[in-house]
């Protein structure tokens, strides 16, 4: 039995009255992770297709590395879908919680801060992950 002076610490909660929203941590529902979580598909799938072409057409290792973009923009929607934050939604102080489409403003100013530093984060570690992808498809003989 947990007692709510002993509870861990939770996200800080903003002003914005939607149940689900935490700055920093959660601005989308599951339409919006759903998509994102397409989106990580498509450019898995993208991934694999443009590797397999540059592998059949015998490409130089240094063409290969083209492979870092779509492994960047998979990386990228799986992440958003994981962590149930939008990076875009993040950074322009918004989140969504219902229908596709739709969006709500952040008011508190620290929670757009908080928002905007994982947005950041989520873009540093797709490209991390998309160069690393790439980098890997370039040296490894295919």
């Amino acid at each position: 039995m947990t007692f709510a002076s002993q509870a861990a610490p939770t996200a800080p909660r903003t002003s914005t009255p939607v149940e689900g929203y935490q700055s920093g941590t959660c601005n989308i529902g599951p339409a919006e992770i759903a998509r994102r979580r397409r989106a990580g598909h498509v450019g898995l799938i993208t991934a694999i297709v443009l590797l397999a072409v540059l592998v059949l057409i015998d490409a130089p290792p240094l063409l290969r590395l083209l492979v870092a973009l779509p492994a960047a923009a998979a990386a990228s929607g799986y992440l958003q879908a994981y962590l149930k934050f939008c990076a875009g939604f993040g950074s322009r102080g918004v989140y969504n919680f219902g229908e596709l489409g739709t969006t709500r403003q952040v008011e508190d100013p620290a929670a757009r801060r908080q928002d905007r530093a994982r947005s950041t984060q989520i873009g540093l570690a797709s490209l991390a992950i998309g160069v690393l992808v790439g980098l890997a498809v370039a040296v490894l003989p295919l």
